[in-house]
């Protein structure tokens, strides 16, 4: 079925005004996936290079018959007693190290990590927030502010003090000592809230920050930020929105590459494969402080369906082995981005680990500066050959590889043959 997208675009403008944006120059109008792969209304087929939501893959039969066979049974809400409910907490927390044995469910990232908020607030009695300086952390009011990559340097809240992104290429820092220097601007932020007579509540971060540009942090930096807001009273906030539930191969959560147990971890996008499902996920005494206060209640947050969703995604990936296959999968995409960088002096860095990985373009090795008008024409490039990636980055020059996890080296030939070919010609 042939499709007049010019038609959609002003029928789209009406409808829904200018605050949604479309990804490419030519958007596409998507009608199908499967796997790894998105089909168009005119039959095309596109390899996913872009997106975490389905995480285990489009349209996995076996998340949708879990799926399909719980909304025809039933659905409803936490205030009723459930077994889905249970197993999937049971399972989740599973996934973590004994501290952190409680979980509280809502239906998106910017909900759980607007949830973890209020909880450090409550059981510190501050204010104060710290977090990278280009993060994105949700699009609830609350979440908004602490998100440099949406809200202008002019608005951000006093209470928000921000910290470089420790970037061991573009940075200040590099080498075995960055991750402690990084981390020193920790120090420098609660001395700011401080100054500013604001106590800190909490250093909240993404533990790959893929809104600065797919940065994993300098071993040590976790561990040593944790501590320094610790010392300062509050709490140390994990977003594991992205890197979370295996995709960086090593680590089922991105956190433990660096060997420390966060206070609290928030989780959404991949959970449910595509079905609205997030959590916060903490230590029982931090809970149970929290809740003196009153309950939580969130209507749809952990409702049976979404929870069959959940369970489903991790019966998935244990039994495919995808945490695995992320690992041996990206180290092969990863050689084949370097052998392209031989070849491709625009390759300035690539970096990321599993299957969530960065290449940065650039205009030339001794400057590296941004190529961001290059990168551009790399992504249309890409989609116009088939395959569906996107720019991320203070200066948009990064390419954003973070397929569903069940990628295969096949996928990755693939990829490289078609970058080989954009970065030539875009």
């Amino acid at each position: 079925m042939k499709t007049n997208r010019a038609v959609m675009i002003e029928r789209r403008r009406k409808l829904l005004g200018s605050a949604y944006e479309l990804f490419y120059d030519e958007p596409v109008h998507l009608i199908r996936g499967e796997g790894v792969w998105l089909f168009d209304a005119d039959g095309r087929k596109y390899l996913d290079m872009y997106n975490n939501v389905a995480h285990v893959g489009h349209c996995h039969p076996y998340v949708v018959a879990a799926l399909t066979k719980q909304i025809s049974t039933l659905n409803t809400h936490t205030r009723y007693l459930h077994d889905n409910i249970l197993e999937y907490a049971e399972r989740l927390t599973g996934k973590f190290s004994d501290e952190l044995d409680t979980a509280i469910f809502a239906c998106t990232g910017s909900e759980a990590n607007e949830l973890a908020l209020r909880i450090a607030r409550y059981v510190t009695g501050a204010t104060g927030i710290i977090v990278t300086n280009f993060a994105y952390h949700g699009n609830s009011q609350a979440t908004f502010e602490i998100s440099p990559s949406d809200i202008a340097a002019s608005e951000i809240p006093k209470y928000v003090a921000t910290v470089p992104e420790p970037d061991a290429y573009r940075g200040e820092f590099r080498g075995d000592a960055a991750g402690e220097k990084y981390a020193g601007y920790v120090q420098l932020a609660v001395d700011e809230l401080r100054q500013r007579g604001i106590k800190p509540a909490a250093f909240v971060i993404d533990t790959i920050m893929s809104s600065g540009g797919v940065v994993a942090p300098p071993r040590g930096y976790l561990k040593k930020a944790a501590q320094i807001i610790r010392n300062a009273g509050g709490l140390f906030i994990a977003d594991e929105v992205q890197p979370g539930f295996g995709r960086t191969g090593k680590h089922f959560w991105g956190y433990e590459a660096d060997g420390l147990v966060p206070d609290i971890v928030t989780l959404g996008k991949p959970m449910g494969n595509g079905h609205p499902l997030a959590a916060i996920i903490s230590r029982r005494d931090i809970i149970e402080d929290f809740s003196s206060i009153g309950s939580y209640f969130n209507t749809f947050g952990g409702n049976p369906v979404s929870c069959a969703a959940g369970l489903a995604v991790i019966d998935v990936i244990e039994q495919e082995g995808l945490q695995e296959n992320a690992r041996i999968v990206g180290e092969y995409l990863t050689s084949g981005l370097r052998a392209l960088a031989e070849k491709h002096t625009a390759i300035g860095d690539i970096r990321g680990t599993g299957l969530f990985i960065a290449v940065e373009l650039i205009k030339d090795k001794e400057s590296r500066e941004p190529a961001t008008a290059f990168t551009a024409d790399v992504v249309n490039g890409l989609k116009d050959r088939g395959v569906l990636s996107g720019a991320i980055g203070p200066d948009a020059n990064i390419l954003k590889l973070r397929p569903p996890m069940v990628f295969s080296r096949d996928n990755a030939d693939y990829m490289l043959a078609i970058l080989d070919e954009a970065l030539a010609q875009p």
